[in-house]
């Protein structure tokens, strides 16, 4: 008790501070954030979040994971910044594939599973507050050249989110559809974004190196020159990395669909067809 009096009377002011600034925070940011005032000592720091967590002041949303709440919130109907809680759910934590569609406000339907890219994956999905999050690790060609920061962009609200630009996240749901929704949404997505760096969209699909997933992204683009005014010319370098051989647009799916010659892609007719508009 006479640790929690210490705490309210001498740092309840510094450490307001933080809270308003970092809505989601981690035990690291919060013991870097004492230790630049001059408080370092351990016992302190989980005295002081003791305090503000018992006053109602903070929850904890699992084990060194914290988030604040606004003044005179109710914490019944209180909901935290999902993305937020992901990007601190592992140190190289990025909101990544549909979870960065709807960051970005291009998702097509809403999903109550939030996916992120981690290296440190184990596969299991956390749960809060309704939303599962759930960790997939980066591409393999991404760790083995160091690159798994490429086109992610650090996004400021409140706290600092880490999400992948939409130029990589078009690249990503193409080459993983089964974490991004499924084709249908997928196209429905991205069909609503406007305007595309195809510089930094060509670079990524490079760098992946998957044959299969540079004729996805070419025929993606391809198919939508006039919108995004995009000159023939631009998706060269991707035509010369194309399959050698006819590839399936799913490998999991190997049945139906029409062979696109411009880049040795087997399409299911549904995706050629659009022909899920119909039903509109």
């Amino acid at each position: 008790m006479v640790i929690v009096k210490y705490v309210n009377a001498q740092q309840g002011q510094q450490t307001s501070v933080f809270f308003s600034q970092y809505p989601v925070f981690n035990r690291a940011e919060f013991a870097k954030f004492l230790a630049d005032r001059g408080t370092s000592n351990v016992n302190t720091q989980t005295a002081l979040l003791a305090y503000h967590e018992n006053r109602g002041h903070i929850v904890q949303i699992r084990r060194g994971l914290y988030a604040s709440l606004p003044l005179r919130a109710d914490p019944k109907t209180w909901r935290a910044d999902p993305y937020a809680i992901a990007s601190h759910l592992a140190p190289d934590a990025v909101v990544g594939y549909h979870s960065a569609l709807a960051f970005w406000g291009k998702a097509y339907s809403s999903r109550s599973t939030l996916t992120y890219l981690t290296q440190r994956s184990n596969g299991r999905p956390f749960q809060y507050q309704q939303t599962t999050y759930q960790p997939v690790r980066p591409p393999k060609r991404l760790i083995e050249k160091h690159r798994t920061q490429f086109d992610v962009k650090k996004e400021r609200r409140g706290s600092t989110i880490n999400v992948t630009g939409l130029e990589r996240t078009l690249v990503d749901v193409l080459d993983r559809p089964r974490v991004a929704g499924g084709w249908e949404e997928i196209w429905r997505s991205l069909e609503s974004i406007g305007y595309l760096d195809i510089n930094t969209i060509i670079e990524y699909a490079l760098l992946l190196g998957n044959a299969t997933t540079i004729a996805k992204v070419g025929f993606y683009l391809d198919r939508h020159k006039a919108s995004l005014l995009i000159e023939d010319k631009k998706i060269e370098p991707l035509r010369r990395h194309r399959p050698r051989m006819p590839h399936y647009l799913e490998r999991s799916k190997q049945a139906g669909g029409a062979l696109v010659p411009e880049w040795n892609l087997i399409v299911p007719h549904t995706l050629l067809d659009l022909s899920w508009e119909e039903n509109l």
